[in-house]
């Protein structure tokens, strides 16, 4: 026996979860909630949805109005409530509103990539056994796309697990109607309240998903006995009590604005073409899966050759069903982001864990192998371009020992899968890259200061005395030609989102201003006509990531006014007599 078999026959030994069901789902959660953690704890707030998202909730916990979500003075009819709702009982029991601890949000997004990778792994060990589902589990925890969301403060890595709950749940009453297990009235439970929280998180998304597959599976099967299994009187029933409530209730605060603005605002510019600049054709998901899926991506061949030659099997079939057809849809819509195909991967990891069952050709494996090290290779290459433009001297250690992880972990899953060991180049490859991802975003992304604006704004604001949150100033700060949300939801709701003239208004009243360098003329104009001399209190310079900008920005004492320090704060439009203008709209920062 050689060393790899070795190796192979004592993983699948050590993978070996037992009789104990919640076993495999457990250790799964486990991987996600490893690999998601770095970003959750070191990254700073991001630009510009996860922002957004956090300052709508931190607007509901402010003002008590937990219907309709706000960003300062705009409604944010984008999405539904469900988000917003999880964000506000984590900030509730973990922090307040007024820490502005961004990693409070972000623990919702973290047990959503958790119960992902525990209904991976409890769908798939129906039809695989309990090794595969864990296998399947640990390949969605762990991979690049779900780590990410896992991290940050938005709706996609919830969407995810409620809808890889839903499909579980699906499967496992697919397979009661084939002469399988029976599935019971639990597995109708929970696979309601996946759609329901599908849909109360991100809307149609998740019920689509499911529905989608339903229709491959009865064409496939030319019958569908299952649907007279899924509880639909009593679910129904469950998914109004869930959802309808804030849906009227959303109705009657804003006169039904809200759903204009959410289908027509929103969905249907998405449906018509490349909505906010995120156009793209169509076979985009397809080429971004091998990178989004890394570390597990040597066995995406695998999965393909496994998925047209077991098709006929129960697992192989619903993984598909799940996989298809949902697939084209996304790759058919306009508007694509990286993240709207990840409540599917959870079939991907499904069909590479079956693939683990049988051996594979060599053709396979050679495949698999140039996929590994190529994509190590290219996160390896982004870590070290990264470091080269945005990073200082003190960064170039974490580069460099993220870069070298990224590429070991390519590089490692590539030689074992060649030896003929797939089951140690996954196990390896995954251990290493789970901690190539926990130095990139707990070290190596945190470090990199041009990136990162708003949060050395508000260390020059620190710094100088002028953030109104420390209680010594007057307040709310003037941002001039820089809207991006995570400053707002640094400095707080009343953050002022203007032009030069507003920033000299504010000067004239005593507030500090933030001014970027296109809109230095427009405030120096103003200030001279108010007969103000400008006190500078520290530069800022960096990028705005959001939109590529290069960006300069002055921090400004405002003028000293009699009781500025202890009135609290001002009105914004008391001296130069115009209205405030609204915050910046959805997808655009107010550009000079």
């Amino acid at each position: 026996m050689t060393l790899e078999s070795r190796i192979e026959a004592g993983l699948g030994a050590r993978l070996g979860v037992g009789r104990r069901g919640w076993r495999g789902p457990l250790l799964a959660a486990l991987v996600a909630l490893i690999a998601g953690l770095p970003g959750l704890a070191f990254l700073p707030p991001m630009d510009r949805d996860e922002s957004r998202f956090a300052q709508a909730t931190a607007q509901m916990l402010e003002t008590g109005d937990y219907v309709a979500p706000h960003y300062q003075d705009q409604p944010r009819f984008k999405k539904p409530v469900g988000i917003h709702w999880l964000q506000a009982a984590s900030v509730s029991v973990l922090s307040s509103p007024e820490d502005r601890q961004i990693w409070a949000y972000r623990i919702p997004s973290l047990l959503g990539a958790m119960l992902a990778a525990a209904a991976c792994a409890w769908g798939a060990a129906a039809f695989f056994g309990p090794r595969q589902g864990l296998v399947a589990g640990a390949i969605l925890g762990a991979c690049q796309i779900l780590a990410f969301e896992a991290g940050i403060a938005k709706t996609d890595a919830v969407l995810c697990g409620t809808t890889t709950l839903a499909m579980a749940a699906f499967a496992r009453i697919y397979l009661a109607s084939r002469d399988g297990p029976p599935s019971g009235r639990r597995t109708q439970l929970l696979f309601w309240l996946g759609i329901a929280g599908a849909t109360l998180d991100k809307g149609p998304v998740g019920p689509l998903v499911a529905l989608l597959a339903g229709i491959t599976l009865w064409a496939a099967d030319r019958k569908a006995p299952w649907a007279g299994k899924l509880g639909w009187g009593w679910g129904l029933i469950l998914f109004s009590i869930i959802v309808l409530p804030w849906a009227a209730a959303v109705t009657v605060a804003t006169d039904g604005t809200f759903w204009s603005a959410a289908v027509g605002g929103d969905l249907a510019p998405k449906l018509m073409g490349g909505h906010e600049s995120h156009g793209a054709p169509p076979g985009y998901y397809s080429l971004m899966l091998p990178l989004l899926i890394f570390p597990a991506v040597m066995l995406l061949p695998a999965a393909a050759v496994t998925g047209w030659k077991n098709r006929r099997d129960p697992g192989v079939r619903f993984a598909l069903a799940w996989l298809i057809l949902p697939w084209i849809m996304f790759e058919l819509l306009p508007t694509k982001l990286p993240h709207y195909t990840l409540p599917l991967y959870g079939a991907v990891a499904w069909l590479m864990a079956a693939s683990l069952s049988e051996p594979q050709g060599k053709a396979t494996r050679i495949t698999g192998a140039v996929l590994s090290a190529l994509m190590g290779l290219v996160f390896a290459a982004l870590t070290i371009a990264l470091t080269i433009q945005y990073g200082g001297a003190g960064d170039m250690t974490w580069g460099a020992l993220t870069a070298t992880l990224f590429l070991a972990a390519g590089i490692a899953g590539a030689v074992l899968l060649l030896r003929g060991a797939p089951l140690a180049a996954l196990v390896t490859a995954g251990g290493l890259a789970v901690i190539a991802h926990g130095a990139f975003f707990g070290g190596f992304g945190p470090g990199l200061g041009p990136l990162w604006t708003s949060q050395r704004i508000v260390g020059a604001l620190n710094t100088a005395g002028l953030n109104p949150r420390l209680g010594v100033t007057a307040g709310p700060v003037e941002i001039a030609g820089y809207a991006e949300p995570s400053l707002v939801f640094a400095l707080g709701t009343k953050t002022g989102l203007g032009d030069g003239t507003d920033a000299a208004d504010a000067i004239a009243l005593g507030r500090p201003a933030v001014v970027e360098k296109r809109q230095q003329p427009a405030f120096d104009k103003a200030m001279a006509t108010l007969g103000l001399t400008p006190h500078p209190a520290g530069v800022v310079t960096g990028k705005d990531y959001s939109n590529g900008d290069d960006v300069s920005l002055t921090v400004y004492r405002g003028e000293p006014q009699h009781g500025s320090a202890t009135d609290g704060p001002q009105d914004p439009d008391r001296r130069s007599g115009r209205p405030r203008r609204p915050a910046e709209r959805e997808g655009h920062s107010r550009r000079p």
